[in-house]
Formats: C-alpha cells, sequence, structure tokens
C-alpha cells in the first residue's frame, strides 16, 4: 500500500527513524484541508516508544481539527539540522516521513499525562506546565497518530 524508498543506499533504519522522532522538537503535519487542499502546518510532537504512536496537543477548534474530522489520514515529516562534512559544501540531513490516522482524544487525563511528557521536550519546570495545563487544558486536545508506515532517510541538500 506504502511506497517503498527508491534510493535504498540512503535509507534509514526504523531505530534512527525512532530517535530522530524521539529528539527533535517539531515536524509538519500534513492533513487534506479545505476543498481538499493539503494543509501542512508546523507542530510540536511526542513519540510515545510504549505504543509506537506519536502525539500532539491541539485546541479544540479550526482549520486543522475540522480537516481531521472530515479525512483522518495524515502524513508527519521531521527532520534534522543536519551536518556539514569538512570536504563538502552541503549539509546532509535526516529525516523521516509518517503516514497514518489521526484519532482525536478529549479524555482530560490521557490530556494532561501527554501534554505533560511533550511538555517536558521543552521545558522541565513542573509548575510552569502545570499552570498552562490548568488554563488551557479546558480547551486543549490530543491528537494521536497512529503510525501505519515510516520511512526515513539522508539526504544531501544539493
Amino acid at each position: 500500500m506504502f511506497r517503498e524508498l527508491v534510493r535504498k543506499n540512503k535509507q534509514l533504519s526504523d531505530q534512527e527513524c525512532i530517535r530522530l522522532l524521539v529528539n527533535e522538537t517539531r515536524g509538519v503535519l500534513s492533513v487534506l484541508g479545505d476543498d481538499d487542499y493539503p494543509y501542512g502546518m508546523p507542530m510540536n510532537h511526542w513519540y510515545n516508544e510504549e505504543d509506537g504512536n506519536i502525539y500532539f496537543h491541539c485546541g479544540n477548534i479550526g482549520h486543522r481539527l475540522e480537516a481531521l474530522q472530515k479525512h483522518n489520514k495524515v502524513s508527519f515529516c521531521v527532520f534534522d539540522k543536519g551536518y556539514k562534512p569538512e570536504d563538502h559544501w552541503a549539509y546532509k540531513v535526516k529525516s523521516v516521513i509518517v503516514f497514518g490516522r489521526i484519532d482525536i482524544i478529549d479524555d482530560m487525563e490521557q490530556i494532561i499525562d501527554i501534554t505533560t511528557k511533550l511538555s517536558y521536550k521543552f521545558i522541565q519546570d513542573d509548575e510552569y506546565i502545570k499552570g498552562e495545563i490548568e488554563s488551557s487544558g479546558h480547551r486543549t486536545l490530543l491528537l494521536k497518530l497512529n503510525v501505519e508506515h515510516m520511512c526515513g532517510k539522508l539526504v544531501t541538500e544539493a
């Protein structure tokens, strides 16, 4: 059902793809938007190594949510900052693209748990995180990306 990577010598292992999903802080989530136009937006994410799914938080209204309620198939792309080999001008960049379906979660206990874990990617201040959840949690939903296919590669920006 999903296409295989053409340039297999560039393919990353599943472990390297997961490392990128765990360590990188944001990517681009793409949905099928208004009039079937693609709609991609930068999103912070948390990869759950226990269940293999990716979680996002979002508001309870808006274009993204309306699109997901109509069509839950998405893609999510994450890439690292890259590195430049000493002997070359172009950067080498690792990226991973995930395909799957989104479940919308409105259970407050799960929202608090996952949003807290996501927040720890950015800040380790428990009081700040608790305050943000208390002030905005009632307007927050979780998006759970059930991973159906994942593929990563190392490319040269040239």
